[in-house]
């Protein structure tokens, strides 16, 4: 799906990372929510709460999720499930655009 119609956005930005890191808030009438966000270059640690579809829809990054001992390379058009209350690190290769649905 390229674009989703009838939701709200919420002005106010997410800023992580000393701005590295940035996305806005879509809320959606049957109670979804979603982020749009972008990543410049670096490595992250990220914390869930709700479960979480990443889906990558450009860049390069590298994935190390909970229970892994290996990092999973990620590009544009590919996604990665991210279980609830737990950690995950990234190594942002190119500046990657995402789209992250709270399950």
């Amino acid at each position: 799906m390229s674009e989703f119609t009838n939701v709200t956005v919420v002005k106010k930005a997410n800023v992580y990372f000393d701005g590295k890191v940035t996305s806005r808030t879509l809320k959606f009438a049957d109670g979804s929510t979603k982020t749009l966000g972008f990543m410049l270059p670096g490595e992250y640690t990220f914390s869930t709460g709700a479960a979480e579809l990443m889906e990558i829809l450009a860049g390069e990054l590298d994935v190390l999720l909970p229970g892994n001992d290996q990092w999973q390379h990620i590009s544009g058009g590919q996604d990665f499930n991210v279980p609830a209350n737990a950690s995950f690190q990234l190594k942002i290769q190119s500046g990657t655009d995402y789209c992250c649905s709270f399950l």
